[in-house]
């Protein structure tokens, strides 16, 4: 027959027995063609073999008839057993037809393909190596069969290929990265099985350098983390786990700059298990690696802030996260200040597509496709720990200070990471305070919303910011940072000063170091900053309420007390909305008797023995106007007891209303603290107090008969008659002697100005009641 012609030197007889149903005789065929290849070995002729195989091959392996594929796989196996050593010569001839069969429908012929695979293979051992992608591949596919037989078979098959990998020291690994980095997107459980074990087995492997091309397969390694099987999960993590201990063990191997992205990613991941271990992997990154992961700041940043808010339930990745965030602060040294951003081929260039796109918190998606391998970017290995102080990095401030924007303006961001963000931006305007000051016009608005926080710490947080911007030295204008808010420019010249501290550094010695925010100067955004947080009481009352007093004694404690009462009293003396002027400058007249933060100036205008000190008098006493019983206290405060008892002679032409008593009630209260207790002594000398006397008595002709009435009363009653103090000892200088210091202030002129001011009241008072009666009449129509 022309068919038996054509597949000779197979005899028809081998021929029809390779086909048959039965498997027995199958068998027999190939025990028959085994005999004749080694016939053909030991002759030495390649032809046949080559011609044996190709028939098994062509006319049987990948053949129509399931029956005849199923001897062409025994038949192929045959050939190889026979070939021995020699196999390697044909290895490509007898695998490719057998790894075909592996997609076949049939699942009893996968199964004997996978058979005579593993004959193949176990003859062949170190040979197959340079077929080890393939094999690898059908294997992979093998390994998600759903029949059980099959995937035994596969199994006996891929514990083979691995022991044949172990032992043998030419592993082609570069070829096989990209195959492996293909294969680790996949979705099917037992395909990651299958990929995980392979890695596990090539760690373990001291020849082979896996970390090395760890770039390439750590985004699908923590895929695979994430799988719903747990027994995936535990091998992933294991993994992972040898990954990690060595890198730990040669960083300078490392190429932590290819994976900061990936970690980027995976640290912002809804699975608790992928954030966890990719949060555990950017610590010891960063911590490692130190400056090189500078670059990469606002990405890391976008992934680390929200966490530092997790409750209890994600506590693990909030400590974590939390540490991450403390290590990547201290990376910023007071040289990245100074570092000009084009530097030459010592940089180590971030991927700025990647660094925009993961500073956006939309930005988290996972897979292949979204991710950008930096290792493009790198020309040559990094060197760690020790080298990288000498690497010199580029601090990415822009995209920093977008990320800490975004973070501080979204109101639902938790508490901790405001405080974070508060923190970081604070630190970055002490360690890099040139750079910084470029954003501080974009800044400044959130800043002042953060006022309004309902979280004490972050207000307190908030403060130190904003007093470290307004006292910072890099913030003067002539360096081309200040103020763009031309509304906001100090309408007048205000004389601001600040005392000189023993032992205080110099501005240029201060620069980058961790300091206290006050600074011997004020720069141009002192004024602006008290302008807007003036304008923030004025817009949101219940602010000023709250929390004015507040936020005013925390900035006298970080920010210098007279500047900040100086520059307020000067901008309220501006201010059109009367009715907040007087409001504010009550609350700021509290501050000023009350708080402990301000003793020192107390003790200073109570005496106002020097220059500075009656110019803040006068100044304070122009917008006091605002106010007639704070302008009183004021006086009493100062001493200048004849000018109060001239105030309240005053007080007969103004309109007393209910609100005016109870600040008269308020201010008889206060008489009776402690911070008053210089001006009750004082009632003891009469002769040279008798404008305190008068004036008390003033309040006290003011007051309906209530309790403030019987409380001054009472100490009224205990001024002890003239006559009974007289002494012989007149050596004592007198108080009116004591007051010759301020003999040059215009008291006149001090009081003309309170006419006006409360004649201004007056008229807006009136004309807040005509508008009231005007709805009114509206509202019965």
């Amino acid at each position: 027959m022309n068919a038996e012609r054509d597949l000779s030197p197979l005899a028809p007889g081998v021929v029809r027995a390779l086909t048959d149903k039965l498997y027995e005789k199958r068998k027999v065929a190939a025990l028959e063609i085994e005999k004749l290849v080694r016939e053909f070995v030991a002759q030495n002729n390649t032809s046949q073999i080559k011609h044996v195989i190709q028939i098994l091959s062509q006319e049987f392996a990948l053949s129509q008839h399931p029956h005849s594929r199923k001897g062409g796989l025994i038949g192929l196996a045959a050939c190889s057993i026979a070939l021995g050593k020699d196999s390697g010569l044909y290895l490509k001839e007898l695998i490719e037809p057998v790894l075909t069969c592996f997609n076949d429908a049939d699942s009893r012929l996968r199964y004997y393909a996978c058979e005579a695979l593993y004959n193949i293979v176990k003859v062949a051992r170190g040979s197959v190596l340079p077929h080890f992608n393939v094999l690898f591949d059908g294997l992979s596919k093998l390994a998600a069969d759903p029949d059980p037989n099959v995937k035994s078979g596969s199994e006996l098959l891929d514990r083979l290929l691995k022991d044949i990998v172990t032992e043998s020291n030419q592993f082609d690994l570069v070829g096989f990265i990209p195959l492996l980095r293909e294969r680790i997107y996949s979705n099917n459980q037992y395909a990651r099985q299958f990929i995980i074990s392979w890695i596990l087995v090539l760690e373990s492997v001291p020849d082979i350098n896996l970390l090395d091309y760890l770039p390439e397969i750590l985004d699908g390694l923590f895929q695979i983390l994430g799988d719903n099987s747990k027994e995936i999960r535990k091998m992933c993590e294991v993994a992972l786990g040898e990954f990690l201990k060595e890198i730990k063990k040669n960083p300078s191997s490392v190429k932590f700059a290819e994976m900061a992205n990936i970690l980027v990613i995976h640290c912002q991941a809804a699975d608790d298990l992928i954030q966890l271990t990719a949060m555990c992997w950017m610590r010891e990154f960063i911590q490692l690696a130190g400056r090189v992961m500078l670059p990469y700041s606002s990405g890391i940043l976008t992934a680390v802030l929200p966490c530092l808010s997790y409750d209890d339930r994600k506590k693990n990745i909030k400590e974590v996260a939390n540490v991450c965030n403390q290590s990547l602060m201290k990376l910023v040294i007071p040289e990245d200040d100074e570092m000009d951003e084009a530097k030459p081929s010592m940089t180590i260039p971030a991927e700025p597509t990647s660094e925009e796109s993961l500073s956006k918190p939309e930005a988290v998606t996972t897979g292949e496709s979204q991710l950008i391998w930096a290792s493009r970017a790198l020309n040559q290995p990094l060197f760690f720990p020790c080298s990288c102080e000498r690497i010199q990095v580029s601090l990415n401030l822009d995209g920093i200070v977008q990320v800490l924007d975004y973070h501080l303006s979204d109101t639902s961001i938790g508490m901790m990471t405001r405080i974070a963000v508060l923190k970081w931006l604070y630190h970055l305007y002490i360690k890099t305070p040139r750079k910084m000051f470029r954003h501080t016009d974009s800044l400044f608005p959130i800043l002042l919303r953060t006022l309004s926080d309902e979280s004490d710490e972050v207000i307190l947080k908030d403060l130190e910011l904003l007093a470290e911007i307004a006292s910072s030295p890099a913030g003067q204008t002539e360096e081309g940072h200040g103020p763009s808010d031309g509304s906001d420019v100090r309408p007048g010249p205000v004389e601001l000063h600040v005392p000189a501290r023993a032992g205080q550094l110099s501005s240029s010695n201060t620069k980058g170091l961790e300091c206290s925010p006050s600074t011997p100067t004020m720069n141009s955004y002192f004024y602006k900053f008290m302008i807007n947080l003036l304008k923030r009481f004025s817009s949101e009352r219940k602010l000023l309420e709250t929390r004015g007093a507040f936020i005013i004694r925390q900035l006298c404690l970080l920010l210098n007390a007279e500047n900040i009462f100086h520059s307020m009293a000067d901008i309220l003396l501006r201010e059109e909305d009367l009715k907040f002027a007087s409001t504010m400058v009550h609350t700021l007249n509290t501050i000023l008797l009350t708080s402990s933060e301000l003793f020192q100036l107390r003790n200073q205008l109570k005496d106002l023995k020097t220059p500075e000190s009656r110019n803040l008098f006068c100044c304070l006493y122009r917008s006091w106007c605002h106010n007639p019983v704070t302008t009183v206290s004021l006086c009493f405060l100062t001493q200048n007891y004849k000018h109060a008892y001239d105030l309240i002679q005053k007080f007969g032409d103004l309109e007393v209303t209910v609100d005016f008593l109870t600040e008269v009630d308020k201010l008889v209260q206060l008489i009776e603290c402690p911070i008053f207790t210089y001006l009750r002594l004082q009632l003891l000398d009469v002769k040279n107090n008798p404008y305190l006397i008068k004036a008390l008595y003033g309040l006290l002709m003011l007051l309906p008969q209530s309790s403030a009435f019987q409380l001054l009363s009472h100490r009224l009653q205990c001024v002890p008659n003239p006559e009974l103090m007289q002494t012989t000892d007149n050596t004592k200088p007198s108080t009116s002697f004591r007051r010759t210091a301020a003999s040059n202030i215009d008291y006149t002129e001090l009081l003309q100005h309170f006419e006006k001011v409360q004649n201004k009241h007056l008229e807006a008072r009136h004309q807040r009641a005509g508008r009231a009666e005007q709805l009114d009449r509206r509202v019965v129509l």
